[in-house]
């Protein structure tokens, strides 16, 4: 980064530590459609393993709004499969985030809707 603008958080070029911590905090607050509204832009201007971490993360949100906001578990489990496909992509570990683990909590929401998902965020990441 050049010094311009707020400080890029999982190493972006393209995310920035604000609006990163909006998206999880929509997502951790239940607000999945606006979870997604808020990572799409940063998402659409990524490139290569970013791309499909954004998108994998983005699919997660939505995979939950179809689930809870619109009362379609099929449309949940639709989007959470693409959001695998993506994801599959990915490190397990990327920068700060636990993959592996969202996956596996999003799968939990998906079968449990009194469970709300946190994003985990990977135990031996530096803060």
């Amino acid at each position: 980064m050049t010094g311009h603008g707020p400080a890029p958080i999982l190493g972006s070029v393209v995310l920035d530590e604000a609006t990163w911590r909006r998206g999880v905090t929509l997502f951790e607050g239940g607000a999945y459609w606006d979870a997604h509204e808020a990572l799409e832009e940063a998402w659409m201007h990524s490139h290569g393993i970013e791309k499909h971490f954004l998108g994998g993360v983005i699919l997660l949100a939505a995979a939950l709004h179809k689930a809870r906001a619109l009362r379609s578990p099929r449309g949940g489990r639709r989007n959470y499969a693409k959001a695998l496909k993506h994801l599959a992509l990915v490190p397990d570990r990327y920068h700060v985030v636990d993959v592996r683990e969202l996956e596996a909590r999003v799968h939990r929401a998906l079968r449990n809707a009194d469970v709300r998902p946190r994003i985990p965020r990977d135990p031996e990441a530096s803060p």
